[in-house]
């Protein structure tokens, strides 16, 4: 009989991280823009969105509104924050993605995203 596989942990984000991702899977974009203050930063490939109302723009066509989701894995806890490296798939573009994260206290003041 064959022994059962131990089961591997789920790679430890900080908790307002952790809840952002979930926020982008289930797609709620108003719980995903409430992560970030109101002059919050998204940097997708170097392309910048600042404030809830470019983000969302944002979002709405590459990110959520693409039916976007994501599977963290390899954290890395940063001073600041953490990043991480997910596999990404959405109606926009697929394929191995790098999240990388400032916090301040509970909110996300930015979010790089780069090729992984």
């Amino acid at each position: 009989m064959a022994k059962p596989r131990p089961t591997q942990s789920p790679p430890t984000l900080p908790d307002p991280i952790h809840r952002f991702v979930e926020a982008v899977n289930r797609g709620d974009t108003e719980v995903f823009l409430a992560f970030l203050p109101e002059h919050g930063l998204v940097a997708d490939e170097g392309r910048r969105s600042i404030g809830h109302e470019a983000i969302r723009r944002w979002s709405d066509r590459e990110f959520i509104g693409a039916k976007g989701r994501m599977t963290v894995t390899g954290v890395t806890q940063t001073k600041n924050g953490a990043s991480f490296n997910a596999d990404w798939k959405s109606n926009y573009y697929s394929g191995a993605s790098r999240f990388a994260f400032v916090l301040d206290g509970d909110r996300i003041r930015e979010l790089r995203i780069t090729g992984a």
